[in-house]
């Protein structure tokens, strides 16, 4: 482990895909736990760029923009600013957030390649892939899924199943199938550059598993293990792509081929620092290149492999850059007890969250690190989100910094009262003050933010305890000196409450820190008994956390299932095409528009609808089961289109003498086949 003193911190935050908005699951992986070690080191005094952007070259970008009928950059365009919008409202404090797109970015990401290219370090090879003949283009990983041939996980990409972690090929998966086209991809012969993994395999194995054993977390050492330490070792792993949207290979002879995603994405977070420095007007070397500093990737389990096996050697061959001190990865959020699938909308979108729930960005931040899938998959429930938030933040930390504010304004019109004499139990909460900072810094080092979180709640149920067992609100009666000594120490645990949660619900310790008009704090005046002076006049300040209503949680819940369900429906299979017939078989249909004079329940029937028609040549009676989508009263007027010449049908008791024709929905729904205009009863449908 490395104990070492650094002079600077570059922490980077996994760039997100801009193929869609931001979820729960995204921010409890990488972004608020980065937020909360970023906005610590801030407070700390210590020299950090905070680095992030879009991930704008991925296959899921191409993927997004054939669904929805545009351009790649259209999509890219879209979701950047979504996302950055989302981000930064959210109150993850990003020093620079940029996009792969960037000019600069495209300049870096050809360089490392360029230098790699001419020290040798890659193997050219021509290599049979997968393409899609329909489609007419090759096929990159993530074009191609199918099943698992080590967990049988139906959905695996061709680089990698989500389910089990395994590294895959594209040849590896049993019964491989095209995204573009949903068929059978074909074997074709193409040239591409490899990155000879395995030549890195001795040095990726002691820096991970021997010099990084100590202080990385088992789940991340875990899944470098099983690259390093299988049986075949690591393999050679193609960096560039058949594809007409990335970044080109900037080769004589590589007409359309772009740089590998996974190639380029990481080098996002070098051209992102080099943006911000130029804006700043100071040099990026010393935050990528300087011994002194430390370099520290959040990202989620997804991303592992690429961020401590394939990203450290790329830096590693290049030479001149640090390497990361840790990689603090986290594991996967579900939700409501399903994982969440941005493909089934089953998921907690942050923009719409924001628009939801105004103002209680902090809720979401607790919920998600109290509960945040540091060791092991999580689960976020509506019903537990209100609960902490009641039981916790309203009841204990507001509840808390409430009551002292307001007794304070009661019995001493918002002024920080004078300390007297200090009582054995005074003592030892201001001790027990003393202590907690260094704690929760201790956690927060170790990159265990759910445990510092807890420790933050534990300094607001001491101040809880504090105000409920000496009871100010009586000693005034009897003792009013005394209740100003309460009241101090109370107010100046609330103060020192603000300062260590600020990493943690910046929007609630902004507030208190203008009430309290505390300005420039840090850390360093975190534990000091004495942080507010005597005589102090307090701000103002509304209620910090509201209650949040059952009715509340359940039309979150509610909208969940719902467009669960209407995403079902719309990707429900359609029903496959009947036999084929010959137009002497469909002439003999008389299909006619009707129109429908009455209409009245079937008595005995809950589906059935007793109808009667005019066909143009008569009034028909037609029994139909539509009873449970229209009312009668509705179907009265409509013209509709009928089979006038079925053979009659007894029907209880009844004959139904044709057939009204329906369009049935995906969801099941039943629609009428009408006329787009009026139309003379009895006019024949050819």
């Amino acid at each position: 482990m490395n104990n070492k003193n650094f002079k600077r911190y570059t922490v980077t935050a996994a760039l997100p895909y801009a193929n869609g908005p931001l979820h729960i699951g995204h921010l409890a992986g990488c972004y608020v736990p980065s937020d909360i070690y970023v906005r610590y080191l801030r407070s700390q005094g210590r020299e950090v760029a905070y680095i992030c952007g879009s991930d704008e070259h991925g296959v899921a970008i191409t993927i997004k923009a054939v669904k929805e009928g545009k351009t790649p950059q259209q999509v890219v365009d879209q979701y950047h600013e979504m996302m950055k919008g989302s981000f930064k409202q959210f109150g993850i404090s990003f020093d620079h957030y940029s996009r792969t797109s960037a000019q600069v970015h495209h300049e870096t990401a050809q360089g490392f390649f360029t230098d790699l290219y001419e020290k040798g370090e890659f193997l050219e090879q021509t290599t049979e892939q997968y393409y899609d003949e329909e489609a007419g283009q090759f096929l990159a990983d993530r074009y191609i899924e199918g099943i698992c041939p080590k967990c049988g996980n139906e959905h695996a990409y061709g680089d990698q199943c989500e389910k089990c972690g395994s590294s895959l090929s594209p040849t590896d998966l049993i019964n491989p199938k095209s995204k573009l086209s949903g068929r059978t991809p074909v074997l074709k012969e193409t040239k591409h550059w490899f990155l000879d993994l395995a030549r890195y395999q001795p040095f990726l194995k002691k820096w991970i598993l021997e010099d990084h054993a100590d202080d990385w977390k088992n789940n991340v050492l875990g899944q470098c293990r099983s690259w390093l330490e299988a049986g075949d070792g690591l393999q050679a792993r193609s960096m560039t792509r058949d594809l007409d949207w990335g970044i080109k290979v900037p080769l004589e002879g590589a007409d359309g081929k772009v740089l590998y995603v996974w190639f380029d994405a990481p080098i996002g977070y070098i051209s992102s620092t080099k943006e911000w420095a130029a804006e700043k007007g100071i040099d990026w070397q010393p935050y990528w290149k300087d011994q002194d500093t430390k370099l520290v990737h959040f990202i989620g389990k997804d991303n592992i492999v690429f961020h401590c096996i394939i990203f450290p050697a790329i830096l590693k061959t290049h030479g001149g850059y640090v390497l990361p001190e840790n990689v603090p990865a986290n594991e996967f959020l579900n939700l409501e007890g399903e994982k969440i699938s941005t493909s089934r909308n089953w998921a907690v979108w942050l923009h719409e969250y924001l628009e939801e729930f105004p103002g209680k960005q902090d809720v979401l931040r607790y919920v998600l690190t109290a509960n945040a899938p540091e060791t092991k998959d999580n689960d976020f429930t509506w019903k537990d989100f209100q609960g902490r938030n009641n039981s916790e933040l309203v009841a204990i930390y507001g509840n808390f910094v409430n009551r002292a504010v307001v007794l304070t304004q009661k019995f001493y019109q918002g002024e920080v009262p004078a300390r007297g004499e200090l009582r054995g139990y005074d003592k030892g909460v201001l001790s027990a003050l003393e202590e907690f900072p260094e704690k929760i810094a201790a956690s927060i080092e170790r990159y265990r933010f759910r445990e510092a979180l807890s420790i933050v709640m534990d300094f607001a149920r001491l101040g809880n305890k504090y105000l409920a067992d000496t009871e100010p609100w009586k000693e005034i009666k009897t003792d009013p000196e005394r209740t100003k000594t309460i009241l101090n120490i109370a107010l100046n645990i609330a103060a020192n409450l603000a300062i260590v949660s600020e990493p943690f619900l910046p929007f609630t310790a902004s507030k208190l820190f203008e009430m309290f008009g505390m300005d420039q704090v840090s850390w360093s005046h975190a534990g000091n008994g004495k942080l507010l002076s005597e005589g102090k006049t307090l701000g103002k300040m509304g209620l910090l956390f509201e209650k949040i209503e059952d009715e509340t949680v359940e039309k979150q819940v509610q909208k969940l299932l719902d467009s669960k369900k209407m995403n079902e429906a719309a990707n429900a299979p359609v029903a496959p095409m009947k036999e084929l017939i010959t137009y002497d078989d469909f002439a003999k249909l008389d299909l006619r528009v009707v129109t429908i004079l009455e209409a009245e329940p079937m008595p005995k029937s809950k589906k059935l609808l007793k109808l009667k028609v005019d066909i143009g040549l008569g009034h028909r009676t037609v029994l139909s089961g539509v009873a449970d989508h229209f009312a009668p009263e509705f179907l009265v007027g409509k013209q509709v289109t009928m089979l006038i010449n079925l053979a009659p049908r007894k029907m209880m008791g009844t004959d139904s003498e044709g057939m009204i024709l329906m369009a049935e929905d995906k969801d099941g729904k039943l629609k009428l086949l009408q006329p787009h205009e009026g139309t003379a009863n009895g006019s024949t449908i050819s």
